[in-house]
């Protein structure tokens, strides 16, 4: 079994559900006692966020490559962002290690692809529904069409997020918010939509709407257990 390697903590919310998921997969393959192998490097999200909003993207890079290192010094096989905004700066992180990054956009394009899904909504932080680091990547990458909800509707999923997902705050008037946003986007023609926000799971589940939804968690962790036991 190989190593996986987790830069956590971004927030630590989700973090938890990359290592129930994890360890869960590895234990439905292998049976018996077997759990993950896993090196996990958990940063202090508070001055990340605020770099995040203050543009100051260069020094997230730098915090998050050193935090990087020091996962492949720990004996990691390979590297996953347990983030989907921090993806925003996956090359200069990749750039600072010689392990292989398990991209989760690419992870989440496989799974579409696979389901034969060419045109999707995206719901995530506005960095990840407004820039183009992810939803440029499936474009161009995968041929896999994006749309994003309108700009008051992305408040609202951004302010959800940070005040609320980020800080272990579930409320069922948000999941409401989120359903509304979900089924604007299934009536401009998506065939699904993706939670690219590693915490946007913790509020809502497939049970709570009829448009197929895709955990970029769970499968970016589901990925990991097939590099961990290829």
């Amino acid at each position: 079994m190989k190593t996986i390697g987790l830069l956590g903590g971004m927030s630590w919310e989700s973090t938890q559900s990359y290592y129930r998921i994890l360890n869960e997969g590895i234990k439905a393959r292998l049976g018996g006692l077997h759990s993950a192998q896993i090196c996990l490097y958990s940063v202090d999200f508070a001055p990340i966020e605020q770099l995040q909003h203050t543009g100051n993207w260069s020094e997230t890079a730098r915090i998050l490559s050193q935090a990087a290192s020091n996962i492949e010094a720990g004996g990691s096989d390979f590297l996953m962002i347990g983030t989907n905004t921090m993806h925003k700066v996956a090359d200069e992180i990749e750039a600072a290690v010689q392990i292989p990054l398990l991209h989760i956009a690419d992870a989440t394009a496989e799974k579409l692809l696979a389901d034969n899904i060419h045109h999707v909504g995206l719901l995530g932080t506005r960095f990840t529904m407004e820039e183009d680091f992810y939803k440029g990547r499936l474009q161009e990458k995968y041929d896999i069409r994006v749309t994003v909800p309108d700009l008051t509707d992305r408040e609202s999923v951004h302010r959800i997020i940070y005040q609320e997902l980020c800080q272990g705050i579930i409320r069922p008037e948000s999941r409401e918010i989120y359903q509304q946003v979900i089924a604007k986007l299934h009536q401009q023609g998506v065939q699904a939509v993706i939670l690219g926000c590693t915490e946007i799971a913790l509020l809502i589940q497939q049970k709570d709407t009829n448009v197929p939804l895709y955990d970029t968690t769970s499968i970016h962790a589901e990925k990991a257990v097939e590099w961990a036991l290829a």
